[in-house]
């Protein structure tokens, strides 16, 4: 039985399902928030210690800004809105990610739920937001050199926006796109990585513990035979 520590998903599909049930992207997006919340609830029933959600990548600028801005005010309110479950419920929440570029509002709103949280540790949950692991990589190096440390895989890992988090035993991707994005390239060396059809509004709890149940069934060999 393999132990999981740390679960992290790529929320694919939201702007698919709203336009194909709804014809409206953002309608997709706020569908989206009912599945985050579903899965959160199970992760703490698993006792997974860590989930990491890709909410918001490096590579996401491009798209229109009324759509950004539809994002980043859904953020702004479920932070608003679930802050107080997420403390009653002794969740930690983190941020992993370049937050400079934001709103001063959305800034604030950040650091206040990672403030009010930042002792529980029932289940850590870190919101991707302006998150581009490449990105994440070479400010690692930076910081490495310029505090003329040895470039080793530890030092990396140490500078990482997951320092002191382990590595994601599995990774789910739904959406039906079989790529990273530019998702957690160095932490996920030795993920199981599962690509399913399903958009993310219908990913449910049920297929989340299937995926967990698979998971714990693996022979994790790590090289060796």
């Amino acid at each position: 039985m393999n132990p999981i520590n740390h679960v992290a998903i790529i929320m694919d599909g939201n702007g698919r399902w709203g336009i194909k049930y709804k014809n409206n992207r953002n309608i997709g997006h706020k569908a989206g928030l009912g599945t985050v919340e579903k899965i959160i609830k199970e992760s703490l029933k698993q006792k997974i210690k860590f989930l990491t959600l890709y909410t918001f990548s490096t590579e996401n600028w491009k798209r229109p800004e009324k759509e950004i801005n539809f994002l980043f005010g859904l953020l702004e309110n479920f932070i608003e809105k679930k802050l107080s479950i997420l403390i009653k419920n002794k969740i930690k929440m983190k941020v992993i990610g370049d937050k400079k570029v934001f709103s001063k509002k959305t800034k604030q709103l950040l650091n206040f739920a990672e403030l009010k949280t930042k002792k529980f540790k029932n289940l850590q949950v870190n919101i991707a937001l302006n998150y581009g692991s490449k990105d994440e990589i070479i400010k690692a190096l930076k910081s490495i050199v310029k505090k003329k440390e040895n470039i080793t895989e530890q030092n990396i890992s140490n500078n990482l926006y997951t320092k002191n988090i382990p590595d994601p035993e599995i990774l789910i991707r739904t959406g039906n796109t079989h790529r990273l994005s530019n998702f957690l390239l160095w932490q996920s060396a030795y993920t199981e990585i599962f690509f399913l059809k399903k958009l993310w509004p219908d990913f449910n709890e049920k297929d989340y513990k299937k995926i967990i149940n698979q998971f714990k069934s693996l022979k994790r060999k790590f090289g060796k035979i």
